[in-house]
Order: structure tokens, then C-alpha cells, then sequence
């Protein structure tokens, strides 16, 4: 008997997501108060219409949305999993855990974190899920070709864990961004562009242990150095907004090394 599975919002990262899943032999009812469905999802009018029969809800919309989706449709949810994909925090996956659990009893919260972009992936994008939903959300969607990791813990470990890598990843690009936009402008941007892809294919494992202990160790003359650059850029016409965050937190990590050396 075929999975029936509920996609609620049908943007980007849903759409895909729910064709992926028809392909994969699944029954799909999916809701979007906008977006047109993809062919072989069955459209329902209403978040509590899409959930009726389901084993598994995937609430694809968004952080500021999911508490609104959850409300609509969580009544109509019976001892099915309802699986909130949405990049929200660990606090917001908690909050939704207790309004399932007070909305439909029988049915198991599970926080996912989707760890790469969508698109071009779909069900195949890897996955990582907490909460007391995980191991049966794993169990359903594993042999749909889905790629799940389960995470010990409650809801918001999988959150947390999307999230750190975000501190990291999204302001690695927000850095690059913004170093390419001040280049652009004295016509270094190709120079610049190769720099940072051979600094990016030279990376190893010792990498983050030379960028954390390089910081901590030469934090002075470094926030120096960012205080030079952050007034290159603004001489460029470039906001310094990665540039001047840096020099901040190296101006702190400089204080903090004289303060323990006053203490030693």
C-alpha cells in the first residue's frame, strides 16, 4: 500500500520535494494557498483537507508560517507524523512539539533540518531529524530514497545543529560577497575570485584549529589589520559590515589575552 504523504507549501523547496515523492510511489496530497501543485500531487483547499489520511505531513512553507499551519491542520492529523523542514530555531521546533502534542496527542512531532539547497536534489537532499517523530519519519521516507540521519534528542537538536553550520556557512558567504564587491570596484575581482577558490580547495582538516588558535593568538595585530580594511572599503564606496565585525570580535578576543596575561 502506498505511503500518503501531506506537503504543505509548494514553493521551490516543496514542489521538488513532492515530485520527488510522487515519483517515488508515494500518494501526495498537497496545499498552497498561492503556488499551482506539481503534476501528481493531489490539490486540497486547506491545510486540514491536506492532512486527512496522511502517515506524514512535510510542512515546506516557512518559520513564520509553520505555527499558522500547524494550527490549521494539526486537529485533522490522526497518529501521523508531522515534520516541520523549516529553517526556524530550536525554541520555535519546541513551541510547534507542544502545540501538536496539545492539538492531536496521537500524532509524533519531528524537527528536520534540510542540510543543502533543494533544488536539483529534492527528496534525495540530506536530512537530518530529531524529535519523537525521527526514527518513523526515517522509516518512511528511507525507502522513498530520502538520505536521513537521526539525531539523539528532542525537537531543535536537528535545528541547532542546521543553524551552527549556518553561523559558519552563510557568513563565510556574506565574507566573500562582500571582499568581491569592493574588488569589483578596483577592478580586482577576477584576482580576488581565484584567491579565495585556491584558499577554499586548500582547506584540510587542521584548517579550523589554525583559523580558531591564528585568532586568538595574533587577535591585536589582526583587528589592526581588519580596521585598515574595513576603511579600504568604505574609501571603495563598500559598507563594511563583514570587514567591521571582524575587527570587533578581534578588538574583544585582543582584550580578552590581556586580561589573562594580567591574571597569570
Amino acid at each position: 500500500m502506498a505511503v500518503r504523504v501531506a506537503v504543505l507549501g509548494l514553493g521551490e523547496a516543496g514542489s521538488e520535494i513532492a515530485r520527488g515523492l510522487v515519483d517515488a510511489g508515494a500518494v501526495v496530497q498537497g496545499y498552497d494557498p498561492i503556488r499551482p501543485a506539481p503534476s501528481g500531487v493531489h490539490v486540497r483547499h486547506s491545510e486540514a483537507d491536506a492532512v486527512i489520511g496522511a502517515q506524514l505531513v512535510l510542512s515546506v512553507n516557512s518559520a513564520a508560517d509553520a505555527p499558522t499551519a500547524l494550527r490549521n491542520g494539526a486537529r485533522a492529523a490522526h497518529q501521523a507524523v508531522w515534520a516541520d523542514l523549516n529553517t526556524g530555531s530550536a525554541g520555535l521546533k519546541r513551541d510547534l512539539a507542544a502545540a501538536l502534542a496539545e492539538s492531536s496527542p496521537t500524532s509524533l512531532f519531528a524537527d528536520v533540518a534540510l542540510m543543502s539547497p533543494v533544488p536539483g536534489r529534492g527528496l534525495r537532499t540530506p536530512m537530518l531529524v530529531s524529535g519523537p517523530g525521527a526514527r518513523q519519519f526515517a522509516e518512511t521516507l528511507g525507502p522513498l530514497g530520502a538520505g536521513v540521519t537521526i539525531i539523539d534528542g528532542g525537537p531543535g537538536q536537528a535545528a541547532t545543529r542546521k543553524l551552527l553550520r549556518s553561523v559558519f556557512f552563510k557568513g563565510l558567504a556574506a565574507a566573500v560577497v562582500e571582499a568581491l564587491a569592493a574588488a569589483r570596484t578596483v577592478g580586482l575581482e577576477p584576482w580576488l575570485r581565484d584567491n579565495i577558490a585556491d584558499e577554499l580547495a586548500r582547506a584540510d582538516a587542521t584548517t579550523v584549529e589554525r583559523l580558531v588558535a591564528g585568532s586568538a593568538e595574533h587577535a591585536l595585530r589582526r583587528s589592526h589589520e581588519m580596521a585598515a580594511a574595513a576603511e579600504l572599503l568604505a574609501e571603495l564606496g563598500v559598507e563594511p559590515r563583514i570587514a567591521g565585525a571582524s575587527r570587533d570580535l578581534l578588538v574583544e578576543l585582543a582584550h580578552s589575552n590581556h586580561a589573562e596575561e594580567r591574571t597569570v
